[in-house]
């Protein structure tokens, strides 16, 4: 991180350095002595000499300079940050669980297999598809996963001509990259007016010579503009006649689980992010889960192996036409205990009132700012889980700005500047599990925020003036990281 101010209420550990100071004293060695290398001596590291009670004050002290969605509401668009509940935690960390290995034989990890198995039973109950596979890391792995199928199954078909992927001009900046990854071409698709695919284009895209080239389509929904894709089964039916296969990219399925089934929708495969819609922890990099579905076209060439059952107990196999493994054993196990446990707990009728819930969040709290902050699109229509505005505060005001600002109202920033096609984009997710208190503390220091930018834009343009560290020079934080001190 580059920045020119320093955390000034938290030393560094190197600054409460006190010579002779020691926080652990070793036993006397009972082996022959072997020296450390020049470059690894107490001199050279210039390692700090402290107290035990010191070192664990710093880093105390630095943990709860943490945010997180335990502290305060993380209303982060596209992201679903939504409460982990504890009880996922105490599953997880059952002895069983914790400790079983994945070369054990699965005669002594029928638990855990079992677990695999009924999660797996689970999501195909909420998405309607033929079969699930837990192996991927993460939804962007389940993205990867979700082309290399397409592309076999042209291939397995003769077919490896069709080597454009259609992707929609507000897509998650993943669906390019995995199709480029996968040997694709991606292909741009425009929004209309609405916010939706323009239907015209697509078609254009899917017809004439160009349907003997067309591999299929990535498409979120809803859609990263928070709004339910209205023609979704005509996009679906038109790539289907062309010959193309459609991938759903799983990332709000937090709108839609218990509500519809994507697969109902002719979706053929899609990836789910169960640390963002099942309730695992999300952010810092990882762990994530993304657990990858698909119907009867695709099934077989699900990455294995996945958990299988055949009435006595439970093991592992690869589907018959498997592209194979993505990842070491099978998957992150515990992510997946964590949304099985999330799943159980809610049934079928918990699940679909999270879905409600999410939406009437996201639409309240885009009622109560829509003056100071309208929607980009669809102002006429009810949003799903999430809402982009587009704020137009006058005085050269950004969204970056606003987003600063909010810091100082102990709020964490919304998602800003995606997606790409909102000018000043502003996304907000409230999710489920926000009440309806904490929304309106958002909303209301949304409006001071406006009120602030017309009447003294500096504020924003200079925030967040009551952090230990205050505006950073972003760009050359990235173009010139300092990393280490």
């Amino acid at each position: 991180m580059n920045h020119e101010n320093s955390l000034t209420d938290t030393p560094l550990l190197y600054e409460q350095s006190v010579e002779g100071r020691q926080g652990v004293r070793l036993p006397n060695l009972d082996v022959d002595e072997t020296p450390l290398p020049p470059n690894m001596t107490r001199e050279t590291l210039r390692l700090p000499e402290l107290d035990e009670l010191t070192v664990v004050r710093h880093f105390t002290r630095l943990s709860e300079k943490n945010f997180s969605v335990d502290r305060q509401f993380y209303p982060l668009g596209s992201c679903t940050m939504k409460y982990n509940p504890k009880i996922n935690e105490d599953a997880a960390g059952l002895a069983g669980f914790r400790r079983a290995h994945p070369l054990l034989d699965a005669g002594r990890n029928q638990g855990a297999l079992g677990l695999l198995y009924k999660l797996q039973e689970c999501l195909k109950a909420v998405t309607g598809f033929a079969a699930f596979s837990l192996q991927c890391a993460a939804g962007a792995q389940g993205e990867l996963a979700g082309a290399l199928m397409i592309r076999r199954y042209h291939r397995d078909r003769k077919d490896s001509g069709r080597t454009r992927m259609l992707v929609p001009d507000s897509a998650h900046g993943t669906n390019p990259a995995t199709c480029t990854m996968a040997g694709f071409s991606a292909e741009t698709v425009p929004s209309d007016s609405a916010g939706a695919v323009d239907l015209g284009a697509l078609k254009a895209a899917c017809a004439g010579e160009k349907r003997a080239t067309l591999a299929g389509l990535m498409i979120t929904n809803p859609g990263t503009l928070g709004l339910f894709e209205p023609h979704i089964e005509e996009i679906i039916r038109t790539v289907h006649d062309a010959g193309g296969l459609v991938y759903g990219d799983g990332a709000n399925l937090n709108a839609l689980m218990g509500i519809i089934k994507p697969a109902d929708l002719g979706f053929d495969v899609m990836h789910v992010n169960l640390h963002k819609t099942f309730s695992t922890p999300h952010g810092g990099g990882g762990p994530g889960a993304g657990a990858l579905g698909a119907g009867a076209t695709l099934k077989d060439y699900l990455p294995g192996p996945v958990a299988v059952y055949d009435g006595a107990s439970y093991d592992l196999a690869a589907p018959a036409a498997s592209i194979g493994r993505l990842k070491p054993f099978n998957g992150n196990f515990s992510v997946l205990v964590r949304a099985y446990t999330y799943l159980r707990i809610l049934g079928p009728e918990g699940v679909r009132r999270a879905s409600e819930y999410a939406v009437l969040n996201a639409n309240y709290l885009r009622h109560l700012v829509r003056d100071d902050f309208p929607s980009a699109f669809g102002a006429d229509r009810r949003c799903m889980h999430e809402f982009v505005a587009s704020p137009c505060l006058g005085n050269g005001v950004t969204a970056m700005d606003i987003a600063k600002r909010l810091i100082d109202y102990g709020f964490h920033p919304p998602t800003v500047y995606f997606p790409l096609i909102v000018k000043e984009a502003f996304m907000v997710e409230p999710t489920e599990t926000e009440s309806k208190e904490t929304l309106e503390a958002f909303a209301a220091a949304l409006k001071a925020i406006a009120a602030e930018a017309r009447a003294e834009p500096e504020l924003l343009k200079t925030a967040p003036h009551h952090t230990p560290v205050g505006r950073l020079d972003e760009t050359a934080a990235a173009r010139k990281p300092v990393l280490r001190a």
